[in-house]
Formats: structure tokens, C-alpha cells, sequence
């Protein structure tokens, strides 16, 4: 018997990005294939000029539906959309077009997923402008992702290597962001992890839990978020055999998972995991004024359906002049694969 390859569905992001660039190089790659069928929900013309700006040699194989699929290496298979002109995609432009035709792309991979045609998703960048412009009032993808499956526990988690960090909350004000960190929610939060960490692989995952205040609250003197939410928390994970420590300053917990003394950081806002790990996964060359390495990926941790995703925005700036760095999204679809392989 062959070997089982996932099929991975891929939906490019925002027309006027570097999302569809990304994936077509990302597919222009042998190794891809080798671990899954990748399936594209875009346009078949916006593909093209990706294709041709970004000098790849590929065909184009538009289908209706994943089981027609060819799923070889030098085709890309397609469903088409239709939702705009792919003959003139006006790239580096926020939309209101560009932000309901990246919805649907998300929305279509969902929903093959949910029917169990697909076995994973894997998401290019979209425009959060844009898509609420169109009408669509989320934060990002994880909301999309989360609605749409109707999920109410889940959580991001983003992965450069071996370091990886997942929120109690994201895309809230910093505010609101502190008054989210009650011991029920980082207690599921711990859970999701290590629920993921066990799918991919890992067999006692070793989990840190950062503080919220700085020196992790100092014992009460910098605030109690620390001992009334975040103790009780990592209390009942240990209780249930998880291995769990903290609450670590965040200021010393990041260095010591980089030195491989934990699998996993539990982080309680968006910026406190964001900016340790694009540290790490992004090299700007100020000599270049190029990106010598954007990798890293988000995935969202909870939901009935596998989503990994590229851990960068759509990158206006550069789209269409096929200089995008597909690092990212080659990472987002082997790491799918190998959450939707037996």
C-alpha cells in the first residue's frame, strides 16, 4: 500500500498580498508533495500571474471539487472561486473586493474540512482591514476559524522549531487583555497545549506558564493576578499529571524554553509570545533591506478541524514583485501534514 498523504487545503489570502506568491512557491517545491496533496482555493488567472511574476515553472489544473485532484508535482490543482478578475489583481491595495474574496477562501477550506473532504487547512495572510471593509467584523483567522466550527475553547499557538508559545488571549486591547487572566481560561489554555504537543509528537511535554506582572507579581507586590488566577491554574494541570511550572517571569522563561528546558509557554497576551518568537523567526538585513528569514507559523489549538497558518501579515509592500519569502508557508503546510497524518 502507499503511504497515506494528507490533502492539505490552502487558502491563499488577500488577492493584493503576498499570500498567492508564497503558495505558489511553496508548491514549486518536491518536497511538498512528498508529504501531501495540496489543494489551492483561489483564482485560476490571480495563480498565473503569481506564477509568472514569481518566474516558477508550473501548470494549472482548476477543479470543482477535492476528489478530482490530481495532486502531482509541476500541477497545481485549483478550485476556483471566481469572486474576482485575476487578470488584474492591483497588489499592495487594501479592498473591500480583495477582503470578501480572502473571506470566502477561508470560509471554503472550512467548510471542506468540516465535510471531512480535506484532512487539514493551512492559511495565507489576509488583510484585517479589508475583510471588515467587506463586511466581515473579526479580528483575524482565529475568530473566523472559531465561529465558523463553532468553537468556544481554543487558543494560538505559534511555532518557530522547537519554540513555541500559546495565548490566554490575543486580539484584545491590553486592558482587557489583563482582565482576561482568570484560572479557568489559562487552566484550558495549559490543556490545549499540551493537547497539541502530544499530537505533534512530543510524549511528556513540559510546560511553563509566564507571569502577567513584571517578576511574575513579586509575591503580591506587583499585582495578585499571579496567586489568585495563574497558581490555582497550573495547581489543577499538575493535579491531572501535566507537567507544568510557573508562573516565570517572562522576562527569564523564553531564554530557558530557547535552551530546551521546556516544550511549551503558556503566554497571557498577544505581544508577551509574539515578540520573543519573531525575534527569533524573523532576520531583517538592514544592508539588503530585505528579510533574510520570515518562519515561523500560528496554528489554532481547540478546534474540530486542523489550521496552521504563515506567522506574517500580507506584506503590501512587496507584493507582486516576487521577492516574498515562502519560508513560512512551506513550514505551515509540513507542520499540517504531519498533524493529519495516522
Amino acid at each position: 500500500m502507499k503511504s497515506f498523504k494528507p490533502l492539505i487545503g490552502i487558502s491563499v489570502g488577500d488577492p493584493a498580498g503576498i499570500g498567492p506568491e508564497i503558495t505558489a512557491k511553496a508548491l514549486s517545491q518536491v518536497e511538498i508533495y512528498e508529504i501531501c496533496r495540496p489543494l489551492v482555493v483561489a483564482e485560476t488567472e490571480m495563480m498565473r500571474e503569481a506564477i509568472r511574476f514569481s518566474r516558477l515553472n508550473l501548470s494549472l489544473h482548476p477543479i470543482s471539487s477535492p476528489g478530482e485532484g490530481l495532486y502531482r508535482f509541476g500541477t497545481m490543482d485549483l478550485i476556483d472561486l471566481k469572486n474576482i478578475d485575476g487578470k488584474s489583481i492591483r497588489h499592495k491595495t487594501i479592498s473591500a473586493e480583495y477582503g470578501r474574496a480572502s473571506f470566502e477562501y477561508v470560509k471554503k477550506v472550512i467548510e471542506l474540512a468540516m465535510a471531512r473532504e480535506i484532512d487539514a487547512t493551512v492559511t495565507g495572510p489576509i488583510s484585517k482591514e479589508a475583510i471588515n471593509l467587506a463586511g466581515f467584523h473579526y479580528a483575524g483567522h482565529t475568530e473566523i476559524y472559531a465561529d465558523l466550527t463553532q468553537t468556544k475553547d481554543y487558543a494560538m499557538m505559534l511555532i518557530h522549531d522547537r519554540f513555541r508559545v500559546i495565548h490566554v488571549s490575543t486580539h484584545v486591547s491590553l486592558r482587557e487583555a489583563c482582565e482576561r487572566v482568570k484560572k479557568d481560561r489559562v487552566y484550558k489554555v495549559i490543556h490545549l497545549g499540551y493537547d497539541t504537543l502530544k499530537r505533534l509528537g512530543i510524549e511528556n511535554p513540559r510546560i511553563a506558564v509566564a507571569g502577567l506582572n513584571p517578576h511574575a507579581g513579586e509575591e503580591g507586590l506587583f499585582g495578585r493576578e499571579e496567586i489568585e488566577e495563574i497558581k490555582p491554574a497550573i495547581q489543577e494541570a499538575r493535579s491531572q499529571g501535566i507537567n507544568v511550572e510557573g508562573p516565570i517571569p517572562s522576562d527569564t522563561v523564553f531564554s530557558k524554553m530557547k535552551g530546551g528546558q521546556y516544550d511549551l509557554v503558556v503566554v497571557m497576551y498577544h505581544d508577551q509570545g509574539h515578540i520573543p518568537t519573531k525575534l527569533i523567526g524573523f532576520q531583517y538585513d538592514e544592508k539588503t533591506k530585505t528579510w533574510g528569514s520570515i518562519s515561523g507559523v500560528n496554528m489554532t489549538c481547540g478546534l474540530p478541524i486542523i489550521r496552521v497558518s504563515v506567522d506574517h501579515g500580507t506584506a503590501f509592500g512587496k507584493a507582486g514583485e516576487g521577492r516574498a519569502n515562502p519560508e513560512s508557508m512551506i513550514q505551515a503546510i509540513k507542520i499540517a501534514a504531519k498533524l493529519a497524518s495516522p
